[in-house]
């Protein structure tokens, strides 16, 4: 991946998967803070090399929005919601859950991969090269890695009933993917999910556990606030297509 900072404000890399996935050329530029106009005109420039971009706002500035409505036909395609809880005692580890480093490839997860929230399908251009894919390529990506950990609910029979997919860095656990089967939706095994990862990061030596999710995923957001997570971040993704 190449990644160049143009200046403090902005954060700018191509996207080396994505142009390999989709077929067109790829990069994303993160809006750290306002930029200045001399910024916000070299990062134009940038866009002109690129068939697609993915912009980010964070924190939803007003003024970078306001730059990006006026200069570029990029639409809002994502508000990203990020969530974050402090581990200050461990919990309980769930005798109904186990972890998995590096776990090998298994079908019951990879056909549980079912996420109607994505901008991944509701961008018709992503949509039509393959956006339905990705989460269950997110997946396969993800087996027998070392740096990818699984937190798996079994039910009778070795039947998975869940699976929640976290990785770590820098003492904190980020929250990836999380799936329960939609006919044990009410049966706490998410909250299980979550206790167990929210354990073993305990005993990595991990602070925080991170998570981010869409704005319209209401579920997902109702889910973080009731197993105590706090929102933090709440970030607008725009997508820019030269075409």
């Amino acid at each position: 991946m190449k990644h160049k900072n143009i200046e403090s404000a902005i954060s700018f890399s191509e996207l080396q998967w994505d142009t390999e996935f989709f077929g067109v050329s790829c990069a994303k530029a993160i809006l750290h803070k306002p930029v200045t106009r001399l910024e916000w005109k070299g990062l134009l420039e940038e866009f002109r090399n690129y068939q697609f971009i993915s912009i980010q706002n964070l924190n939803s500035e007003p003024a970078n929005a306001l730059l990006i409505g006026k200069d570029t036909t990029a639409f809002l395609a994502d508000v990203n919601i990020q969530f974050i809880k402090k581990i200050d005692a461990p919990p309980i580890m769930p005798e109904s859950i186990r972890i998995y480093q590096a776990m090998e490839r298994n079908e019951q997860i990879f056909n549980m991969a079912d996420f109607p929230f994505s901008k991944f399908t509701e961008d018709p251009e992503l949509a039509k090269r393959g956006g339905a894919e990705v989460y269950r390529q997110w997946l396969i990506n993800s087996f027998e890695k070392q740096d990818k950990f699984y937190a798996v609910a079994e039910g009778e029979n070795g039947k998975i009933e869940g699976y929640l997919l976290h990785s770590y860095s820098d003492r904190a656990c980020t929250i990836e993917l999380i799936a329960v089967l939609s006919n044990k939706a009410k049966g706490g095994i998410g909250t299980n999910l979550v206790e167990a990862i929210e354990h073993s990061a305990y005993q990595r030596g991990c602070c925080e556990i991170r998570v981010g999710t869409q704005v319209r995923n209401v579920g997902a957001i109702n889910f973080y606030h009731k197993v105590g997570y706090k929102q933090v971040g709440c970030h607008q993704v725009y997508h820019l297509w030269n075409l």
